[in-house]
């Protein structure tokens, strides 16, 4: 993966005007994605502007076609109908690429966040070059459905993956030989070598984690505990109304938290006296407990079926899986002091349902004196979680409101292969600087701002 990129500051101190612009700016795009619609005078309200600095944004941001006008307010009163405004959808383009130990997604979605087309391949990872080979046709494919006046609004590519593909595969139960390959291997610099576009890479449950801030749930919560339920499973933390990453990028990877060991009897014994989040809540402990019971289930479609068809191998491993997400979640929430926890499926055949229903009574259960659980929501994305929150890179590197932009930091958010440390040519551009305008430029589809 592309190295991680220290902060640094602008020349200078504190804020300059140019980047106060721009912070307003994405501030009036987010207000337009949390209401969907609004009004010049909702916005100056919900972006806390004056009439005359929201109507020089509302302006640019028009002429740059990231807003377009969506009908007229009737108020049923006396004077003129208010202008409805809202984000532009094809404002700004950007591919999402989910590489999974056992799947392969690429996405193009655009600038609402909506999923035009993709292309899926389910099966075991192959080997790093014919992965690479396989997505970059596939993009090539995709691009066909963006118009050709368009190509220049593309924001670049998202690429979420494991940060960590050849390690904990006894407790996934896969083999260690398919992924040798891909040690040492940076995935976004081989993919960008291969197209003409940014590469931002991040883990893949923080990437998810971005997309329900930038188009899920964030658009009505600031501060919730991110968990995705897939092949693996996978995390991410928003407080404030951002992404928590850490110094390696890990934060939420509630993976490796520490949990009882399984009572399945398919379930691989610990090492020691405590097991892994990952061993129990995972779709790879699905099928392996549906495998122990006779049924294969190589696929997606063939889980889907197992969990439609109301397997009693699905409730044992569900119940198996909700007891140990419950002292993993007790122990997020009381480090972290978040009020809700959004949960995302790569299954759905009324699983989500129930198993949020098992998992609200369970932490109920488990509440300490005078403590409520947090509360439960279902993710936005379903099985389009990875890939979605892997289109969201560009677009949330290139115009989300991070405070970072006021004071000059280079924030350590999604990493481009093209700016990592030692690329030729390598170029930091600011997302405060005049490098990293939220237009994009005419001429060739822009870089986005290294974070």
């Amino acid at each position: 993966m592309a190295a991680q990129m220290r902060p640094r500051r602008l020349v200078g101190q504190g804020s300059n005007s140019v980047q106060l612009r721009r912070y307003n700016e994405r501030i009036v795009l987010q207000a337009l994605r949390r209401v969907g619609a609004a009004s010049k005078a909702d916005l100056a309200r919900l972006a806390r502007l004056t009439n005359a600095a929201i109507g020089g944004i509302i302006q640019d941001l028009a002429a740059n076609g990231l807003i377009e006008t969506h009908g007229k307010r009737h108020h049923g009163g006396r004077g003129q109908p208010a202008t409805l405004l809202r984000i532009a959808p094809e404002g700004a383009y950007a591919f999402g690429v989910r590489l999974d130990r056992t799947s392969i997604e690429t996405v193009l979605a655009d600038f609402s966040g909506r999923i035009i087309a993709r292309q899926w391949h389910d099966g075991p990872l192959p080997p790093p070059e014919e992965a690479v080979d396989l997505v970059a046709r596939d993009i090539a494919t995709l691009l066909k459905r963006v118009p050709a006046d368009a190509q220049a609004r593309i924001a670049g590519v998202g690429l979420a993956m494991p940060f960590n593909l050849g390690a904990w595969l006894h407790e996934l139960g896969l083999s260690a030989e398919t992924f040798r390959r891909w040690e040492g291997v940076d995935a976004a610099a081989l993919l960008e070598a291969r197209i003409d576009l940014p590469v931002l890479a991040e883990n893949d449950g923080t990437a998810a984690a971005i997309a329900e801030l930038f188009s899920g749930a964030g658009r009505h919560a600031d501060d919730f505990l991110y968990l995705f339920l897939g092949p693996a499973v996978g995390g991410g933390v928003v407080q404030g109304g951002d992404c928590l990453r850490g110094v390696n990028g890990n934060a939420g990877d509630v993976a490796m938290m520490p949990v009882p060991p399984s009572r399945l009897a398919s379930a691989p014994r610990p090492p020691g006296e405590m097991d892994m989040l990952l061993t129990r809540a995972s779709l790879v402990a699905l099928k392996r407990h549906l495998a122990h019971h006779g049924v294969a289930a190589g696929t997606r479609a063939d889980l889907d079926r197992a969990v439609a068809e109301g397997h009693p191998a699905v409730a044992e491993w569900m119940d198996d899986c909700i007891a140990a997400l419950t002292p993993a979640i007790w122990s997020a929430i009381s480090l972290l002091d978040l009020p809700l926890v959004v949960v995302d499926f790569d299954l759905d055949g009324g699983l989500p349902e129930r198993f949020l229903a098992g998992l609200d009574a369970a932490l109920a259960r488990a509440a300490p004196e005078a403590r409520r659980p947090p509360r439960l929501m279902r993710g936005s994305f379903g099985p389009d979680a990875g890939a979605a929150g892997a289109a969201n890179l560009p677009i949330f590197a290139n115009y989300s409101p991070r405070t970072d932009i006021l004071t000059g930091h280079l924030p350590s958010g999604p990493r481009s292969a093209s700016a990592r440390p030692g690329a030729p040519g390598a170029r930091i551009a600011d997302p405060g600087s005049d490098a990293a305008p939220l237009a994009p430029g005419p001429a060739r589809v822009p870089r986005a701002p290294s974070m």
